[in-house]
């Protein structure tokens, strides 16, 4: 079970947040904190093994609170993924600099959560399973860092480059998925194509197609964008 603290300036937000993360097997919430000055103590007692940091605090931002994480040997191992509705690029990047494993921005669902969250289950099985070893090999290294994807830039014949950008683009701007016919709507390409450029992705290693089941009939493929 991982024990996550949530910090966020807004009571009702943090609780939000806390029922996602107690939806999620695997995940419990140890505790919230709303100040900056409050996760850290909040990390040095109770001891999380996953903090969701806001940005915006109000005494102190949370790329500050996330440098003395890191600077105190005492929560250096703790990890980090920022929450925030902080969206420019600065933030963005000290956050990344400062070891945050990911960065989610508001409003999000609580599948967008609950992946990163599976995530970070996923990487803290892998490293456990490496501690017994002395040495690591690079497969056990890319197994950790996630391998590097395998190469979409040969497209099979009759798919273009460009259009493979767009639909790509428009994966990664709604995290919660994409049907085919919403991803042609969004891209202003034909269904059938869309659905190539998106078969593509996924027999790339690229995407990955979770069934969205509706009221009736058959379930829809949905296409989402692998971090």
């Amino acid at each position: 079970m991982m024990r996550v603290l949530v910090v966020d300036d807004d009571f009702m937000v943090a609780k939000v947040h806390s029922g996602y993360v107690e939806r999620t097997p695997g995940f419990t919430v140890v505790g919230a904190a709303h100040t900056g000055g409050d996760a850290l103590h909040a990390v040095r007692e109770l001891a999380p093994d996953l903090v969701l940091l806001d940005i915006y605090l109000p005494d102190m931002d949370g790329l500050a609170v996330l440098r003395e994480l890191r600077n105190n040997p005492s929560t250096v191992d703790t990890d980090v993924i920022v929450i925030t509705a902080a969206r420019d690029v600065d933030t963005i990047r000290g956050a990344m600099r400062g070891g945050a494993l990911h960065y989610l921005i508001k409003p999000f669902s609580y599948a967008a959560l609950r992946d990163q969250l599976e995530h970070v289950g996923s990487l803290h099985e892998k490293l456990a399973r490496l501690s017994a070893r002395v040495t690591a090999g690079q497969q056990d290294v890319d197994d950790v860092f996630g391998a590097r994807p395998r190469s979409t830039s040969v497209l099979p014949k009759g798919l273009t480059a460009q259009t493979a950008e767009l639909v790509r683009a428009a994966l990664v701007a709604h995290p919660d998925g994409l049907s085919a016919s919403e991803c042609a709507r969004v891209t202003e390409l034909s269904r059938p194509s869309a659905r190539r450029y998106l078969e593509h992705f996924v027999a790339a290693g690229r995407a990955e197609v979770r069934l969205r089941y509706g009221g009736t009939g058959r379930p829809e493929r949905q296409y989402h964008w692998r971090n």
